[in-house]
C-alpha cells in the first residue's frame, strides 16, 4: 500500500512541508492526528474549501485522524492572509450560526465521532484568554520583526494592517499548541496561503512543550492562468445545495477550461491516477468526455449519486438540443409581472445570468443570449406573456448556461 504522503504528492496536493522525511515516516508508521482550521465567515463551504476536505478524506481513508477545527474564536479577528483589505466584522451570533452550518457539512464527508476524527472549536480556549497572562506567556515567544516578514502581512502593510489582525498569527499558532496538548495533534495542514501561520505554530509548540510537530500546505484551487476557481458572475460556487444547486455545480465543472481538466481530476475526484491520466490525455472534442466525468464524480462526492445522475441527465438533455429538463435551474415568477412586459436586461440581472446591464448588452451584441432557442438581436427586447410556452420561458447564455422562467399565478 502506498504511503498516503506519496498519494497526496502524486495527485498534486502538496506544496510545502516543514520536515519531509520525518513526515513521510510519521504517515507510514502510525495513525497520526492532524488538523485543518476553517473560519466560519459564511454558513457553507465553497468549492475552494473542498481541496481541504478532499485531503482530510484521503487521510482518514488511510487511517489517520482529522480534527476539523471551527474558528469560532479566530473569526472574531479575521485572517489577513491573501486579503488586501480588512475582512468584514461578523457578529458573535453570525459566527456561531455559521460554525454550526460548517459542522453539519463536514460531518457529511468525515467521521468526526471522537475516535476516528474530531470536531473542535477554538472559541473554547480563545474566548477565555486573559490578555496580560496570554501575552506574557505566548506573545513573548514571537518576534515582531520576524512576523512582519511573513507573506500574509507583507501585502497588508502597504494599505494598513490593524493591530487586531496582527494577532491572527499568534492565535492560530496557539490553536496548534492547544490541539497538541488536548488531542496529541502532530500535524497542521492548510492552503498554501497559511504557510507563515503554520510555521509559527510548529515553532510555538517546540518552544512551549519541547515537542516536534509538523506542517504541510497544499495548493489552492487555481485555474491554469493563476486565478482562484469557484467564482462565477453570481458569486461563489457553494457546497450548500440551497446556495448552488447540484446542477449549477455540475455545470461549473463541466465547463472548465481544457487546461484545467487534469488538475481538477487529480484534486476533486478519487479516480485512480491511471484513469486521471487517460482522461486528461483526451484531445479535441473528446476532452468533453473527461469534463463530464469530472463534473459527475465531484457532484457525486458532494451531493450523492442520485443528484449527480439528475445533473448529468439535465446536462445531456440540454446539450442534445432538447432544451428541456426538470433539473435545469429555474425561477418562479408571477404571471402579473409579464402582463406589461419586462426588460430582458432586467430579467437577466434578476435571475443572476449577468452581473451588470453592460455585460448583458455585450452578450446580446455577440449573439450570446437566446430566448426560446432564438438568438436575441436587440438588447432593448421586452419579454411578455406572448413569448411563454406552457407557462415556461427558456433563456440560454452562450452555448451551455440555461435558465427557465416558470410562471405562477
Amino acid at each position: 500500500m502506498k504511503n498516503i504522503y506519496d498519494v497526496l504528492m502524486e495527485r498534486g496536493y502538496i506544496e510545502q512541508v516543514t520536515h519531509e522525511e520525518e513526515v513521510k515516516e510519521l504517515l507510514s508508521k502510525e495513525s497520526t492526528t492532524f488538523y485543518i482550521g476553517f473560519d466560519p465567515t459564511a454558513d457553507s463551504l465553497h468549492l475552494g474549501h473542498f481541496i481541504q476536505i478532499m485531503v482530510m478524506m484521503h487521510m482518514q481513508r488511510a487511517g489517520h485522524k482529522p480534527i476539523a477545527l471551527i474558528g469560532g474564536g479566530t473569526a472574531k479577528i479575521g485572517d489577513p492572509s491573501g486579503k488586501t483589505d480588512m475582512r468584514k466584522m461578523l457578529t458573535p451570533e453570525d459566527i456561531v450560526s455559521n460554525g454550526e452550518g460548517l459542522r453539519k457539512q463536514m460531518e457529511k464527508y468525515l467521521v468526526l465521532d471522537g475516535k476516528s476524527g474530531y470536531i473542535a472549536n477554538n472559541a473554547v480556549w480563545l474566548d477565555e484568554l486573559q490578555y496580560i497572562p496570554f501575552i506574557r506567556e505566548i506573545g513573548s515567544k514571537f518576534s515582531v520583526n520576524r512576523m512582519l516578514t511573513a507573506e500574509c502581512f507583507k501585502q497588508r502593510l502597504e494599505k494598513g494592517l490593524s493591530f487586531l489582525e496582527f494577532n491572527y498569527m499568534i492565535m492560530q499558532a496557539y490553536d496548534f499548541l492547544e490541539l497538541e496538548r488536548r488531542l496529541d495533534c502532530q500535524m497542521q495542514f492548510g492552503g498554501n496561503d497559511q504557510w507563515s501561520n503554520i510555521i509559527a505554530g510548529v515553532d510555538l509548540v517546540r518552544r512551549m512543550d519541547s515537542k516536534q510537530v509538523f506542517g504541510l500546505t497544499f495548493k489552492l484551487l487555481l485555474t491554469s492562468d493563476g486565478k482562484k476557481m469557484g467564482k462565477t458572475e453570481k458569486g461563489a460556487i457553494w457546497i450548500d445545495p440551497e446556495k448552488t444547486s447540484p446542477y449549477e455545480l455540475f455545470q461549473y465543472l463541466r465547463n472548465v477550461e481544457d487546461a484545467d481538466v487534469d488538475n481538477c481530476l487529480r484534486l476533486l475526484t478519487f479516480l485512480p491516477m491511471d484513469e486521471v491520466r487517460r482522461l486528461s490525455a483526451l484531445e479535441g472534442s473528446e476532452i468533453n468526455k473527461a469534463k463530464e466525468v469530472l463534473a459527475f464524480e465531484f457532484t457525486k462526492i458532494v451531493h450523492g449519486e442520485e443528484e449527480a445522475n439528475k445533473a448529468l441527465e439535465a446536462a445531456r438533455a440540454l446539450f442534445a438540443g432538447g432544451g428541456e429538463s426538470s433539473n435545469v435551474p429555474f425561477t418562479e415568477m408571477s404571471r402579473k409581472k409579464f402582463v406589461d412586459g419586462v426588460s430582458l436586461l432586467d430579467l437577466l440581472l434578476e435571475i443572476g445570468l449577468i452581473p451588470s446591464k453592460g455585460e448583458g448588452r455585450r452578450l446580446v451584441q455577440q449573439n450570446g443570449i437566446h430566448v426560446q432557442d432564438k438568438v436575441v438581436a436587440d438588447f432593448g427586447l421586452v419579454v411578455d406573456l406572448a413569448q411563454f410556452e406552457d407557462d415556461k420561458l427558456m433563456i440560454r447564455k452562450g452555448k451551455k448556461v440555461f435558465h427557465r422562467i416558470q410562471l405562477i399565478d
